[in-house]
């Protein structure tokens, strides 16, 4: 039996991964730990409800995961059933929200999926269930994108596909990007994505 489609991180590569996981997210925290404090501090006074909203999405292999967040919404819809995403203007979404989702910084508790291996630092980035569900029927080749851990940031996030994927061809194209970044890993690959999301990742046009 010959593979045609395997996970691009396993044998040594799962190592190196999970090396540049350990070392990269630890930096990561112990330099955003102050900030992190007070955002923390922000989402309580902002609106009542969790600082932290946890959400159960699909991780390697399809194994289902609690990926966290700081909460930038006035509910805490878990997308197993249903999930509307956020667009612009959206009401659910705090003012003090909106900043956090703009600058992706809701995202800095996934550092911490990170640490304890739910997630890898860059992959394609992890979607509610319902939404899973919803274009596997639709994209073909959808799931392969399951074949790799799931990422904070990614390939697709780098080169435009950010936010809100409001039409079919849209999440084609992010889909497109995460298999091409499957077939191609390396570790120089996965450092390029990380300097490029520091300067044109953390924002972006369809980020509501």
């Amino acid at each position: 039996m010959i593979s045609v489609y395997d996970s691009p991180h396993s044998g040594i590569q799962s190592w190196i991964k999970r090396v540049e996981d350990i070392v990269l997210s630890s930096l990561i925290l112990l330099v955003s730990g102050p900030p992190m404090l007070a955002i923390a501090l922000g989402v309580k006074l902002s609106s009542p409800g969790p600082v932290i909203f946890k959400q159960p999405r699909y991780g390697m292999s399809g194994e289902e995961i609690i990926v966290w967040k700081f909460r930038t919404m006035t509910v805490c819809e878990d997308g197993t059933d249903e999930c509307v995403q956020a667009t612009k203007e959206d009401t659910r979404v705090t003012r003090f929200g909106a900043f956090l989702r703009k600058y992706s910084l809701d995202e800095l508790p996934q550092f911490i999926n990170v640490l304890q291996g739910r997630m890898t630092i860059v992959g394609p980035r992890p979607h509610a269930i319902a939404h899973n569900e919803f274009y596997r029927k639709r994209i073909p080749g959808y799931m392969l994108r399951h074949k790799a851990k799931p990422g904070i940031t990614g390939y697709a996030q780098i080169n435009g596909w950010r936010g809100e994927t409001d039409t079919l061809e849209k999440m084609e194209k992010r889909v497109e990007y995460d298999l091409e970044y499957m077939r191609n890993w390396s570790l120089c690959l996965d450092l390029k994505i990380v300097f490029l999301t520091v300067f044109k990742g953390f924002k972006g046009e369809n980020a509501y």
